[in-house]
């Protein structure tokens, strides 16, 4: 599959952060509900006077509805004299245009091979959960779940660490038709802050359908005593949803940060997360 940018056009890298709360996630949909892929397109063609055309963007992940992002990325394909002629002043056009909750930092050209997408070679999220028992900072109720159990830390982390690894996450996923659930989960750890806030980090290559808040479901179980560490790790072998494993809310997860190689790596990279992935060991019936 060929990620040529077209003749006649530049590929632009935009990084961005919003607040998922007033949003129905990242990808437009049908129906007129709000999207972060939907405002910023639209504000792209108002502050370029592009209003016959609409420049699609291809994001680093895909986030769900109510779901934050801090350092999302993302690509667009705009023609060469389009971005001669707004280069100097889209960002700060772009600021006055988008509403206070999106934010885009920096618009660059990409390098040779860069695709937001399958150019990444891990995304890292953080979710957010406190056990405190008079409930959430009113500050921070949009970005940190209450769980109204104590919390042993420890005992997730010790969850957790059974997890790591090239799996078949099937049981911690929302199967997609023709999609694969294998993943190598790089990190999952849990701190306790000095503000009593618990937060999880959750790097990953990448990340199929709710299995980060299907992973955090499992460990704040642990976490509250309800099941034993060794848990999570056994619904995981047995790859199938498990009804005890919730998907918890999505308002304590935020998307932290996306890694991209060595530009000379970008293209083979982007071509290699194209490959359906399997397991060693796998048969093909």
């Amino acid at each position: 599959m060929s990620d040529e940018v077209e003749p006649g056009f530049i590929r632009v890298r935009m990084d961005l952060s919003y607040d998922g709360s007033g949003f129905s996630g990242w990808a437009k949909q049908a129906g007129g509900r709000r999207t972060v892929q939907g405002e910023i397109e639209d504000a792209l063609r108002t502050v370029t006077r592009s209003r016959e055309t609409t420049y699609e963007l291809t994001v680093a992940g895909r986030t769900d509805a109510g779901v934050h992002a801090r350092g999302q990325v993302a690509h667009i394909d705009l023609p060469e004299d389009l971005w001669a002629e707004h280069r100097e002043k889209l960002l700060k056009r772009l600021a006055g245009r988008l509403d206070k909750d999106v934010r885009i930092w920096s618009l660059a050209e990409a390098p040779a091979g860069f695709n937001a997408r399958f150019s990444a070679i891990w995304r890292r999220y953080a979710y957010r959960v406190t056990d405190n028992p008079g409930g959430v900072d009113p500050l921070l109720r949009s970005h940190v779940l209450w769980h109204d159990w104590p919390l042993d830390v420890d005992a997730m982390n010790e969850a957790a660490r059974r997890l790591l690894g090239e799996h078949d996450f099937a049981a911690y996923c929302k199967r997609r038709e023709g999609a694969t659930t294998i993943r190598t989960l790089q990190e999952l750890s849990l701190v306790r802050g000095a503000d009593g806030v618990v937060t999880a980090t959750v790097r990953a290559d990448a990340f199929c359908h709710n299995m980060v808040r299907s992973l955090i479901g499992a460990l704040l179980f642990v976490g509250d005593g309800h099941r034993g560490a060794e848990w999570p790790g056994k619904v995981l072998a047995a790859g199938v949803r498990d009804s005890a494993v919730h998907v918890v809310r999505p308002h304590g997860l935020t998307l932290e940060e996306v890694g991209y190689p060595a530009d000379e790596l970008l293209a083979a990279r982007n071509k290699e997360a194209r490959n359906r992935r399997t397991l060693p060991g796998a048969g093909c019936c």
